[in-house]
């Protein structure tokens, strides 16, 4: 079978970094670039895998990655949804079906996300499955990914399995009203499960903090159904102190998506201590695997 030119996998890939302004994914522009769009290296930072393997990508040479590597393509490529299923069937997959969670941020939330700076913000999928962070966040709470990308889930580390350290939240976090905030995620999933009844990932969260967290099982029996939408918190930073910090959450359209922003009173001693974990930047963490591979 043969591939009309400049329309196969890698091409593609290709085509997609090449006209993503490094301004779109919140990069820096330097005087030096010879082209407008992202270098290999960027679009592999951004996607969680290896130079190496981009750029087998795009000479043909690996032609068969897998689901997570493609979502993470399609999301660092900031592709509409027709190219990020055209991205899936090019790989040889099926592309997410209607009626089940979507990882997938639509480019138009992907440029509102990079004009908030250092603004500490992440990106959860309708059942809490963290699918993007920005610099500002690993500084104030830590680099996830260093994680297993399927423990990078907010109703995971609120109701552990197990005796495990939290993925989210790599320091202590205290909450005005924690009760209030763990009915709030259990009830967030009950919403969800009505939205995507289909959706084998969310059932098997469900299934599995049922059997193992006594708490969850004991919230989930309640029925109720809400949306967790602010937070009060003060996290232990280990370079600046206590931190007191608004937790909000915005909803990201049909796809349910959860834009989570971290925020300190204007002018007040928190904010100081938040623009300098930005600054001073996440310590440093062993980068974990790419994804899927």
């Amino acid at each position: 079978m043969t591939t009309t030119p400049g329309t196969g996998l890698g091409a593609m890939i290709r085509t997609w970094r090449d006209r993503l302004p490094p301004s779109a994914a919140a990069l820096p522009v330097g005087r030096a670039r010879r082209a407008a769009g992202l270098r290999r290296e960027e679009l592999a930072d951004l996607a969680g895998l290896s130079v190496d393997y981009v750029v087998r990508l795009e000479q043909g040479r690996a032609t068969t990655p897998s689901v997570q590597v493609v979502a993470s393509l399609a999301r660092a490529l900031q592709l509409s949804t027709p190219e990020r299923d055209h991205l899936y069937r090019l790989a040889g997959l099926t592309p997410p079906a209607g009626g089940t969670i979507s990882d997938h941020i639509p480019p138009g939330v992907h440029r509102v996300l990079s004009r908030l700076g250092d603004v500490a913000v992440a990106v959860f999928a309708a059942d809490w499955q963290l699918v993007w962070w920005n610099r500002g966040w690993a500084a104030l709470l830590g680099d996830p990914s260093a994680a297993e990308p399927r423990r990078r889930n907010f109703a995971r580390d609120r109701f552990p399995l197990g005796a495990g350290p939290a993925c989210l939240a790599q320091w202590p976090v205290t909450e005005l009203d924690s009760d209030t905030t763990d009915l709030a995620v259990v009830a967030d999933l009950r919403r969800a499960t009505r939205r995507f009844p289909h959706d084998t990932r969310l059932a098997g969260l469900i299934r599995e903090l049922t059997a193992g967290n006594r708490r969850f099982a004991r919230l989930w029996a309640t029925g109720a159904v809400a949306a967790h939408r602010e937070d009060d918190k003060t996290i232990d930073h280990p370079s600046v102190g206590p931190i007191e910090v608004n937790c909000d959450v915005l909803g990201g359209g049909d796809t349910e998506l959860k834009i989570v922003i971290m925020t300190a009173v204007p002018g007040s001693p928190a904010e100081t201590k938040l623009r300098l974990a930005a600054a001073t930047g996440p310590p440093v963490q062993e980068r974990a695997a790419p994804a899927g591979r």
